[in-house]
């Protein structure tokens, strides 16, 4: 069963999501809340699996709320849900360490299997919002591919979700080469954070899983 915590200010927009996540079996709503901080005192007293979060509210937002929530709670998957397509809003969302981006005038379906998917360590990003990530991919030729060789398998393994210390023990190699790999990954692809180079992996080389 999926704990899952709600964040949104908008008290009819909270009632339609718990009555949605009622629906699923694997899911139950432990609390809900109305903005950021109130979020930080959700989570520490009923320690949900996952947060469903809005973006835009009063006080505290959605991302400063994740940037403490991060620190304070590392492995807690953050969705965000919000009716914002900015691709600046978008970039703030993951830089500050969440885990996915989902739009509320997505489907039913869509938004339970976004949870579904953050729950099993994943980073649901719903499409009509992911290409925003990689502009200067779009650009390049199928034919050539922007990763290859060991770069490419350290991405396979960061898509798949795995950390440094086990994509070292996955291709006996230093945690430290690692390291390395991915940095020139993320330098070749202009991207900041893992989130967004097994996205990236996802969308444009989908054979590298």
């Amino acid at each position: 069963m999926i704990r899952v915590a709600l964040i949104d200010d908008h008290p009819l927009v909270r009632a339609g999501l718990i009555a949605l996540l009622r629906e699923l079996d694997d899911v139950t709503v432990v609390g809900d809340a109305a903005d950021g901080s109130d979020a930080l005192a959700l989570v520490r007293d009923s320690h949900p699996d996952l947060l469903l979060m809005d973006l835009s509210m009063p006080g505290m937002d959605g991302v400063d709320a994740t940037r403490v929530l991060r620190q304070e709670h590392p492995a807690l998957p953050i969705v965000i849900l919000t009716s914002s397509r900015d691709g600046e809003r978008l970039r703030d969302a993951l830089a500050a360490g969440a885990t996915g981006y989902l739009l509320k005038d997505a489907e039913p379906a869509e938004i339970a299997a976004g949870i579904r998917s953050a729950a099993r360590g994943e980073s649901p990003i719903d499409p009509r919002v992911a290409r925003m990530l990689f502009p200067a991919a779009e650009t390049t030729a199928a034919s050539e591919p922007l990763i290859r060789g060991r770069e490419a398998e350290v991405l396979r393994l960061v898509a798949r979700g795995l950390a440094n210390k086990q994509i070292a023990r996955e291709l006996g190699i230093a945690e430290r080469t690692v390291k390395v790999h991915l940095g020139s990954v993320f330098r070749r692809l202009g991207l900041n954070d893992r989130t967004s180079a097994a996205l990236w992996a996802r969308e444009h080389q989908p054979d590298i899983e």
